[in-house]
This record gives C-alpha cells, sequence and structure tokens, in this order.
C-alpha cells in the first residue's frame, strides 16, 4: 500500500470522529445558552447536531488536511442570561464537557463492539472488524483532543471565557491589551507542534483511563 494510499485511508477513518467532535461540541454550546436563556439559539439553527449547521468549510478541510482547525462559533448573547458570568462559564465548559461525555460513551459502546464479537466468534482481526474499531478509537481520540484543546485559556478557546469570567475585570483587561496577538499565539503554538507538549500528557490519562473502562466492560461482558 503506497503512503498516499494509507494516508487517505486514514483521513476517511478519522472523518466521523473529526465530524461528532465539532457538532456535538457546537450544539453543546449553544444548548446550553438556550436552556440559560438565549432563544436566539433556536433561529440561528444551531440546536442539532447536523454537522451541515457547525462545520466551518474551511476550517474543517484544514483540520482533516493540516490537523488543525475549526467549526462555526455559536453566537452567544449574554443578555438573555440571568447571572452573566455564571452562565457564560456554563455555554463555555458545556462544548468540552460534551467531548468528554462523547469519548466516554465511545468507549461504552467500543467496548460492546468487543465483547460481542469475542462471544459471538467473530474474527476480531479482520478486515472489517478492525475498522469499525479504528473508527471507534479515532473518534475517542478526537474527542478528548477537542476538550482538552479547548480549555486552554487562550482566546478564542472556551478556556479563555473561563479564566476571563473567574478572573474579573484584570484578567478581561489583559486579555484586550494584547487582542492583537492572540491569534498569532495561537497559530504559533499550533505549527511549531507546542500544542501537542501541553495537552498530550492529559489525554494520554484520559485516554488510559478509558481504556481501563473498555477493559472492565470487555472483562465483565464476556464473562456473563
Amino acid at each position: 500500500m503506497s503512503n498516499i494510499t494509507s494516508i487517505i485511508i486514514q483521513k476517511l477513518l478519522i472523518l466521523p470522529g473529526i465530524l461528532i467532535g465539532l457538532s456535538i461540541h457546537e450544539f453543546a454550546h449553544a444548548f446550553a445558552a438556550y436552556k440559560l436563556g438565549d432563544q436566539s439559539q433556536k433561529f440561528r439553527g444551531r440546536l442539532t447536531i447536523d454537522p451541515l449547521k457547525h462545520i466551518d468549510p474551511m476550517g474543517f478541510l484544514l483540520l482533516l488536511v493540516a490537523g488543525f482547525g475549526w467549526a462555526k462559533p455559536v453566537q452567544i448573547d449574554s443578555r438573555y442570561f440571568k447571572n452573566p458570568k455564571r452562565d457564560d462559564i456554563i455555554v463555555s465548559i458545556a462544548g468540552p464537557v460534551s467531548n468528554l461525555l462523547m469519548a466516554i460513551l465511545i468507549s461504552i459502546i467500543t467496548a460492546i463492539v468487543f465483547s460481542l464479537s469475542i462471544k459471538g466468534g467473530v474474527n476480531t482481526g479482520g478486515q472489517v472488524f478492525i475498522t469499525i474499531v479504528s473508527i471507534l478509537q479515532y473518534a475517542i481520540s478526537i474527542n478528548l483532543v477537542l476538550m482538552v484543546f479547548n480549555l486552554i485559556p487562550i482566546p478564542p478557546l472556551d478556556g479563555h471565557h473561563v479564566l476571563a469570567d473567574i478572573g474579573g475585570y484584570k484578567v478581561q483587561q489583559f486579555y484586550n491589551k494584547y487582542n492583537n496577538y492572540w491569534s498569532i499565539i495561537l497559530i504559533v503554538l499550533i505549527i511549531s507542534g507546542a500544542f501537542g507538549f501541553i495537552i498530550g500528557p492529559t489525554v494520554g490519562i484520559f485516554n488510559k483511563i478509558l481504556m481501563n473502562l473498555m477493559n472492565g466492560i470487555v472483562n465483565v461482558l464476556t464473562a456473563i
């Protein structure tokens, strides 16, 4: 198999994870805002997990090809919030939390697939089985990366909203002071690979926890 073919196959395998991860992330932001009073989310069409409503074409293409990108940001109208700072924090963390929950859900599904295959005598070394499991494992990793990445306190990532709301006026002023530089800093960190060192260990910890969860489920289900 040529390198180009291998790359194309890998991109196809990670495609479902990207679509699921980005869509559930942006939907969670919109749903949280809606529940906290921002009715604008309804007519903006963001109260759905339909990828077409959340995917930014250029951001999606870059994410698929270069490994980094973006979705359409959810526009929040905080005037509807009863407690603006608290509610903004809730809306901000809703996205990363949704990715964690999705990673857990897919881990459980993966464990069930393994268990049923083992009990049913399915060849776990077959190409179809390997393809299905690879898609699921990529989806788990992508959701964990999206969770940790978006919690970094650099604009426009979710973490900066949380830190600014908790830190108050001085922290917000700090962000505003360097407003013209945050995008450049973010791009440099991504292109240089520095983010791999920043989020890698945390993603690894969550991956290990979910792997233990999957092994536990498999052991229980196959013993029944």
